[in-house]
């Protein structure tokens, strides 16, 4: 993939989001693990706890990536934008059932993290230059 340059503000939002992405890893293994397990939708066929773990496993790699692969900064950026689909079923089931988590203990609370994830996944592609790669193949 061609190096597609990024300006010093989407550098920042990279590294913030990494920096994000390790916190909430380290909140999986610790001290929001309760937290999580509450937002794991109950048709996943797994245990709990382990789509906890499995999942900070991956969001730490994800942040460490986000900070310091910056050559393969699209990738990284198009894996992390996927991630935030995939775990955005956690969202729903957490508003849907009411689950009080994270301190969203009202549906109003858990309706706007709703519309936070799009927000998250335009932020980790603009940042490390995904949509201008995307762009770029449209032409």
């Amino acid at each position: 993939m061609e190096n597609i340059h990024t300006s010093k503000t989407q550098i920042f939002v990279r590294i913030l989001l990494g920096i994000f992405m390790i916190t909430a890893a380290i909140g999986h293994f610790t001290f929001q693990r309760d937290d999580f397990q509450a937002q794991v939708p109950n048709w996943v066929p797994l245990d709990k706890d382990l789509v906890v773990i499995l999942s900070g496993i991956v969001e730490i790699a994800l942040g460490l990536s986000m900070i310091f692969l910056t050559r393969y900064k699209v990738q990284v950026g198009i894996a992390l934008a996927v991630f935030y689909v995939l775990v955005f079923p956690g969202n729903i089931a957490q508003y849907l059932n009411g689950t009080s988590a994270f301190g969203l203990d009202t549906d109003n609370a858990r309706l706007m993290r709703l519309f936070f994830q799009p927000v998250l996944i335009f932020l980790t592609l603009w940042s490390t230059g995904a949509i201008s790669f995307f762009k770029r193949l449209r032409h």
